[in-house]
């Protein structure tokens, strides 16, 4: 499941709408919208993600996530390493063997820790 489906399946699942109901109100299948709540399909385009947000009657912040997370959640990813140091193509074949072994509390250090070096050089470069 991606960021984004799991947003979705709770935003949904707490104000008790089906599937059913809330594929009819986007204008989409249910089978579609079954596939993007288990993340099998690719992250929805930018009207469609309004249109989620527009269905759920969330603003600002919560909106915001939305998109953010619509962005972060493509469930099959290719890391282009060519010409880039052999550390790099090494880090993302490393992940690539075992990210389906990780545990949720290594997933979250991992992801913590990446979050940190990107907002230190981020905040370097600002």
């Amino acid at each position: 499941m991606t960021p984004f489906a799991a947003k979705v399946r709770a935003l949904r699942r707490a104000r008790g709408a089906s599937q059913k109901d809330m594929a009819a109100a986007l204008g989409v299948t249910p089978a579609y919208l079954s596939a993007l709540e288990h993340g099998r399909r690719s992250p929805p385009n930018w009207a469609m993600v309004q249109k989620i947000i527009g269905y759920f009657n969330v603003i600002w912040d919560e909106a915001d996530e939305l998109q953010r997370l619509a962005e972060l959640s493509h469930p099959r990813v290719v890391v282009d390493t060519a010409g880039l140091p052999d550390k790099a193509t090494a880090i993302a074949n490393l992940l690539a063997q075992n990210i389906a072994e990780f545990n949720a509390d290594e997933l979250d250090r991992l992801y913590g820790t990446l979050v940190d070096v990107l907002e230190k050089r981020n905040g370097a470069k600002g």
